[in-house]
């Protein structure tokens, strides 16, 4: 198995249980007899809010971990390229 295989399977295995919670969160709030039925909405907003917030705190994380790594290799291709020149240089 390759890596892209694997992180295929980690996210699918993820999503699923995913699934699985929205699912049984859901059935507890629609089978919970003595919460009145406003109250199950406002739970159902928080859950989709919270949902969100994560799916962008995830989001942002990976934003700024592929910024820094872009901004390394710029650095990095820059001392390459500075160390070229000055090696090729025909004044030294």
């Amino acid at each position: 198995m390759d890596r892209n295989e694997d992180t295929g399977t980690i996210t699918f295995f993820n999503g699923a249980g995913v699934v699985i919670a929205y699912v049984m969160l859901g059935a507890s709030l629609w089978l919970s007899p003595d919460v009145p039925l406003s109250t199950k909405g406002y739970w159902a907003i928080a859950v989709l809010m919270l949902t969100i917030s994560l799916v962008n705190f995830v989001k942002y994380r990976f934003d700024a971990r592929i910024s820094a790594d872009r901004i390394a290799k710029l650095e990095e291709a820059r001392n390459e390229k500075l160390l070229g020149e000055y090696i090729t240089d025909p004044k030294t």
